[in-house]
């Protein structure tokens, strides 16, 4: 990830996902999982959640039974060993924080985190499970109901992420996006379905010949960028039909989670 010298801001690109492919930020990591013969395994030291857009999934939590889920729901997985079996034709994404099981390098972004970016802030904010700890917990997306003025925030959290689920028919309200930047973490933007426009702008220093010209980068299904610190931002769908997309943030969004916005956050405390 090349840094630009006054403003600080970092490259970024738009990863395609193929399946069982792996890109990450420099706090969390994204795998693509579709249906096959054998079972997915994976390994974290922390909370993953499991995300299900349509069809379901057979999990296993350590050596518990197997439990059969439901689509359109996300999974928090406690921490330790899972396997996750989807049928054929299913899709499904697994974010985590930390994947101990991965090999060095699995990113296909990984060159992206050569140098680590000192501002961005570490996952362990202190959330800790008070409800069903070390337990599968299943959300129904269509459960959720998000605040009355935020009709487009479905956020779910678990011990060192929190994750945006934002869907909607058609294109965006070009007239109604939202650019913004932050100052000490990245957002991971993962398109499912539908297809978008992710518009960045870097805020200008004091140097001109650091100034760069605005970027608008397509991105379609199966695709992640890794917002960098400092960057504005937004993303637009674009075209007809369904549009899903997963904004990903490690910590968890505290500011959001003290609104009373994150629909599961009842289920946690703050050491």
């Amino acid at each position: 990830m090349t840094t630009i010298t006054e403003t600080g801001v970092c490259e970024t690109a738009v990863y395609d996902l193929a399946p069982g492919a792996v890109a990450r930020g420099q706090r969390f990591f994204v795998q693509w999982l579709e249906g096959g013969a054998a079972p997915f395994e994976a390994r974290s030291e922390c909370e993953m959640l499991l995300l299900l857009p349509s069809g379901g999934a057979e999990v296993r939590v350590g050596r518990a039974a197997v439990q059969s889920v439901s689509g359109r729901s996300v999974c928090v997985l406690p921490a330790g060993d899972v396997a996750v079996r989807l049928p054929a034709g299913g899709r499904a994404v697994l974010i985590a924080s930390s994947r101990a099981d991965l090999a060095p390098g699995a990113a296909i972004n990984e060159q992206d985190y050569a140098t680590p970016d000192a501002r961005i802030i570490g996952s362990n904010a202190g959330y800790r499970r008070t409800h069903g700890a070390g337990e599968l917990s299943v959300i129904g997306i269509d459960d959720i109901r998000p605040p009355a003025d935020k009709p487009r925030l479905k956020m779910l959290q678990s011990d060192t992420l929190s994750i945006n689920w934002v869907e909607y028919t058609d294109a965006r309200d070009r007239s109604k996006l939202s650019p913004h930047s932050h100052a000490n973490f990245e957002q991971g933007s993962l398109a499912i379905e539908g297809h978008f426009v992710h518009h960045l702008r870097v805020q200008w220093g004091p140097d001109a010949n650091q100034w760069r010209e605005d970027q608008h980068l397509e991105a379609g299904p199966a695709s992640m960028i890794s917002i960098p610190v400092q960057m504005i931002h937004t993303t637009e769908g674009v075209g007809a039909g369904r549009h899903l997309l997963i904004d990903i943030f490690s910590p968890p969004r505290k500011d959001f989670i003290d609104n009373g916005w994150v629909s599961n956050s009842s289920d946690y405390a703050r050491d």
